[in-house]
């Protein structure tokens, strides 16, 4: 699947991405993006089969803004926790955005072992995206 096929079900995984798109472009069209006019919007499928979204929210600050990935995941604790199997993130246009460095930091730490997120190159696992990744394992005292 490549990064235009955003109506088809993944036979494989069973991932819907076209549903995962539509909730990304919903979410997009709440940003708050008065400053940079740049309004992104991000969707996830849940290991339990919820899909939690979120958008971007900027502030006069600039340094304050947050993503929309910021967002999302707080939209996934607020509904139950969980992790994550599926990404997609868009911009007003509908178009695929690659999640910034910061936040696939934070999409690592909420992910779901085979987590995958839709790219400009297609359909990329989380390790490809954020290879040699440090995350909550790395933090844990030896025994």
């Amino acid at each position: 699947m490549t990064a235009d096929d955003g109506g088809a079900g993944d036979q494989r995984t069973g991932v819907d991405w076209g549903a995962l798109k539509a909730a990304a472009v919903h979410a997009m069209n709440n940003a708050y993006a008065p400053y940079s006019k740049f309004a992104v919007g991000a969707a996830a499928l849940t290991a339990d089969g919820r899909i939690v979204s979120g958008c971007n929210v900027e502030n006069a600050s600039y340094g304050l803004t947050l993503c929309a990935e910021c967002a999302l995941v707080g939209d996934l604790q607020m509904t139950g926790g969980g992790l994550l199997r599926a990404f997609y993130c868009v911009d007003a246009g509908g178009n695929v955005l690659m999640p910034c460095g910061r936040c696939r930091q934070l999409l690592y730490e909420f992910r779901a072992p085979d987590m995958e997120l839709m790219t400009t190159q297609g359909i990329r696992t989380m390790d490809q995206v954020l290879p040699d990744a440090f995350g909550p394992q790395h933090l844990e005292e030896p025994q």
